[in-house]
């Protein structure tokens, strides 16, 4: 069987594929990715539009601008693409994929829109895992989690 890179939303309503290596990684700091992701930035990553499909569920779409559709996950809300409408190339958000380590982005772009201290993040102290912190809570957590598993599923949710 052919490599395929396989993503999809936290809930697993939704899942998708690449059948070519998405390339082109990258981050966003314009104030409609901002948005769109609730976050800093948004990371992206894609590839030609006929190497992707949807293997469950349906992308919903917010059109963000005349030229540009924004899919999510209309059950869990994950952003999960982005695209020119009628165009031949897919991005994803690179924290969809189900390894998004592979995926390091390359270049930014917005970055007139980059919050100042953005740089600065990579300095923060870090925080022992909840694990260590408070083991009940991470325990509970682990056993009632309903995000789906970073790998491709018969069927989601699974049957208790």
């Amino acid at each position: 069987m052919a490599e395929t890179w396989s993503g999809g939303c936290q809930c697993g309503a939704v899942r998708y594929r690449f059948t070519a290596k998405p390339k082109g990684a990258h981050i966003c700091h314009c104030r409609m990715c901002q948005k769109a992701f609730g976050a800093f930035y948004a990371p992206l990553v894609g590839g030609p539009l006929e190497s992707f499909e949807v293997t469950r569920g349906t992308i919903a779409m917010f059109r963000s601008s005349e030229p540009v559709e924004r899919g999510f996950c209309r059950d869990c809300g994950t952003p999960l693409s982005f695209n020119h409408v009628g165009g031949s190339w897919m991005s994803v958000s690179i924290g969809s994929l189900d390894s998004p380590e592979a995926f390091p982005p390359k270049d930014q772009h917005g970055t007139n829109s980059r919050l100042s201290w953005v740089n600065d993040l990579g300095r923060l102290p870090d925080v022992a895992p909840i694990e260590e912190r408070a083991p009940e809570s991470a325990a509970l957590i682990a056993a009632t989690s309903h995000q789906h598993p970073d790998h491709d599923t018969a069927d989601w949710p699974h049957q208790q």
